[in-house]
């Protein structure tokens, strides 16, 4: 049976959003809610890690995700304690295992388009060399059913903008939903979780607000998860991985539209979407409102 790490909050919570004033073209006064950025240095084994900015919503599985997704931590079983310290801004992880060289391999990094956090490209991709990710099969209903769910999330991006939302969903429920400041916290948050609660993402479908990146395909390869849905669009490298790993890629995907890049077998259309002249030249646009905004969140 996994001995959980031992999690200890100093202070358990800082404000996801606060209030401003603005002007606006006509020089009338206005509040508006913008979103808290949070700096959180990783500490393993009182090696300095990385400085993670954030909203700070669930900060302990934040830190366990990142580890585990950049090849740090393979064993949570290994994991002595966590602490989180607000007032310090860090995250300290204490291991039972020897975790010698670590310098050398924070030197091995590729600065990615996910907000420049970086990724070890070479040593994860190896590690997920001949993963064989299942097939399922998606019913167009159950798709639209599952982005109908998601209109009721983005709490925070409603509020004040400049975040990200990531979920972990079944058919057309959402287990889980967390914003972030970059898709690449959001996703480590939701990894981190499934880590700690012991559960598979064959079953599963990733959601994100964000583009899919080289980066996003490789850390929903490494959860098991075989199908990744954004309301964005998609990169090169990204969609290369995508048909390298076996993902089924959906982009594009709002209301009654969406684009598969990849796994076109998988999707059962079993309704007819919507066919009028303007939702097809819609869907032909290069961008979205919803994209132009999330791609400013990136930067």
């Amino acid at each position: 049976m996994s001995q959980l790490p031992k999690i200890i909050k100093t202070n358990s919570s800082v404000n996801q959003t606060m209030t401003v004033q603005v002007m606006d073209e006509y020089g009338d006064m206005m509040e508006k809610e913008i979103a808290c950025e949070h700096p959180l240095t990783v500490y393993l084994n009182w090696v300095e890690i990385v400085t993670l900015m954030t909203l700070g919503e669930r900060p302990s599985a934040l830190v366990l995700g990142y580890l585990k997704n950049q090849g740090f931590i393979e064993d949570i079983d290994a994991i002595e304690s966590l602490i989180i310290d607000w007032e310090t801004n860090s995250a300290a992880v204490i291991t039972r295992e020897n975790t010698d060289g670590l310098e050398k391999k924070l030197g091995k990094k590729t600065v990615t388009s996910g907000c420049g956090q970086g990724t070890m490209f070479g040593n994860v991709m190896k590690k997920l060399e001949g993963v064989q990710l299942p097939q399922p099969r998606i019913p167009q209903s159950k798709l639209y059913g599952l982005l109908e769910a998601l209109t009721h999330h983005n709490e925070t991006y409603k509020a004040a903008g400049a975040v990200h939302g990531c979920a972990i969903c079944k058919d057309t429920e959402i287990l889980s939903f967390v914003e972030d400041v970059g898709r690449h916290n959001a996703v480590d948050t939701l990894a981190g979780e499934m880590w700690l609660k012991g559960e598979l993402g064959a079953d599963k479908i990733f959601y994100t607000t964000g583009r899919l990146t080289s980066e996003m395909v490789i850390k929903v390869a490494q959860m098991g998860i075989p199908v990744l849905l954004s309301r964005s669009g998609a990169t090169q490298m990204g969609y290369d991985l995508a048909q390298k790993l076996g993902i089924t890629m959906i982009a594009r995907a709002k209301g009654h539209r969406f684009q598969v890049y990849n796994g076109m077998d998988n999707l059962i259309l079993d309704i007819k979407g919507e066919n009028d002249s303007q939702s097809k030249e819609d869907s032909h646009k290069p961008t979205h409102k919803g994209d132009t905004d999330h791609l400013q969140a990136d930067h």
